[in-house]
């Protein structure tokens, strides 16, 4: 049985939810309604679900949630990982921090001598110091815990998260293109129910 692992992205990303339908409420109904069918397992650390529900309200299907999706933490304490993958994160972070400095100095010189910056050049500033210091990069305790939680069960991990991905990818996880999964799970659950003899 295949087993998924949940980021928020999968839910909260409006490019990837929507292959779900373009309501929140509607497409959280379709995505566990196929959960039902589809012979799959699918997780969602504590700390991401959390998150969800700041982010989703999920009062009224939060039971229905919980009876499809396990909430489950990795183990972090048994897990083990590759020490390259911690020197390459120190190594990836400094020369980030090192590009987002040089950001910061060139939007400084571009003010010059000027009391106070522009507004422009601060959110010019802001756009280019967020992008450098965090697109692609695992950079909080609940991608932190998707990708281990992926690893410990060796499960699929459904993210739209660059970060997450490449993390998960150099750590040999499956990965799933969060943009494909309503299409896997109805292939899943069709699969399921067809006849061994028919199936592709």
């Amino acid at each position: 049985m295949r087993r998924f692992v949940l980021d928020t992205s999968v839910f909260t990303n409006p490019h990837v939810f929507a292959q779900f339908g373009e309501d929140p409420g509607d497409g959280l109904r379709t995505f566990l309604r196929l959960a039902q069918r589809c012979p799959a397992e699918f997780y969602m650390p504590l700390s991401v679900y959390d998150e969800f529900r700041t982010m989703r309200d999920l009062e009224e299907l939060a039971a229905d949630f919980e009876t499809v999706v396990w909430i489950r933490s990795p183990r972090r304490f048994s897990l083990t990982i590759p020490s390259d993958i911690l020197y390459e994160f120190i190594d990836e972070v400094r020369t980030r921090i090192d590009r987002g400095l040089r950001i910061a100095e060139e939007h400084t010189k571009r003010a010059g001598a000027a009391a106070a910056m522009p507004p422009e050049i601060i959110t010019q500033l802001r756009e280019r110091f967020r992008e450098a210091m965090r697109k692609g990069l695992v950079d909080s305790r609940e991608d932190v815990d998707a990708v281990l939680l992926a690893l410990e069960l060796d499960a699929e991990l459904a993210s739209a998260d660059q970060g997450m991905r490449k993390l998960g990818n150099r750590m040999g996880i499956k990965l799933i293109t969060a943009d494909y999964l309503r299409r896997v799970m109805e292939n899943l659950a069709d699969g399921a129910e067809m006849p061994r003899d028919s199936r592709i």
